[in-house]
């Protein structure tokens, strides 16, 4: 039986597309012997606008991460054409993690939990079969107390990346508005964002994901393996036919 394979985007094309294009645009294209500081912003941010517009075409669902990237970029480059303060931007890089983060935290309250969408998903588990085995092992209350735990540990990830954010933003942006420098200061804090904040927020996130995986194992009494979506196995797959042959 042939199994349909969905094709996985390469991380480093989502790197150099999100991250090392516009920041080389921005930091070296700003002078008015070439792109000039607001045409550098627009062609800079296009790149990662356009990338997560394709993304959600491609994929016909509305990923949730997706839209707040598409949204946190465009006002960034709005801001920028419009020369406002930089304290604005500031308070942007601030304001969406932290209304992401409440907002997963007051969804726990609503029978549509956030968390569950973003990280229960599809792609990542096999949905059905977990549900399924929740119900047969009578751990489906237990999970959803669990749950509230996984959720503010989460949240707590959105909580230091807007802190981050607000710092990054702080420090590096202290040019004019609509200048050479400010457009190549941008770019500066693109690239360090995905240091100075990516990393922390991804131990934070890694180590969530790790305890719902070893609470879903313990709730279910299944392995990793069998609870992970069938495109997440088709790697051990070839293997498993060679031990065969």
């Amino acid at each position: 039986m042939s199994v349909a394979k969905t094709k996985q985007e390469n991380p480093l094309i989502s790197i150099l597309i999100n991250v090392v294009i516009p920041v080389v645009i921005l930091t070296f294209l700003s002078k008015e012997k070439y792109l000039g500081p607001v045409w550098a912003l627009v062609v800079g941010l296009l790149f990662p606008i356009g990338y997560g517009l394709r993304t959600l075409i491609k994929d016909r669902k509305a990923d949730f991460m997706s839209i707040i990237g598409v949204v946190s970029v465009t006002l960034t480059g709005v801001f920028g054409i419009l020369k406002l303060p930089p304290e604005y931007i500031a308070i942007k890089e601030a304001a969406i993690p932290l209304l992401l983060g409440l907002a997963i935290v007051i969804s726990l309250k609503t029978p549509f939990p956030l968390i569950k969408k973003i990280m229960m998903t599809e792609s990542l588990f096999d949905v059905a079969r977990l549900k399924q085995a929740l119900k047969e092992k009578g751990n489906e209350a237990v999970f959803e107390k669990r749950l509230v735990g996984l959720t503010w540990g989460f949240a707590s990830s959105m909580f230091l990346s807007s802190g981050l954010n607000y710092a990054l933003a702080k420090v590096v942006l202290k040019s004019e508005p609509g200048s050479e420098a400010f457009t190549a200061e941008l770019g500066k804090m693109t690239g360090l964002s995905h240091i100075v904040i990516l990393i922390p927020c991804m131990v934070v996130m890694l180590w969530v994901m790790n305890k719902l995986f070893n609470t879903l194992s313990e709730l279910t009494g299944l392995k990793l393996d069998d609870l992970l979506a069938d495109h997440h196995k088709e790697k051990a797959a070839p293997a498993a036919d060679a031990q065969t042959d």
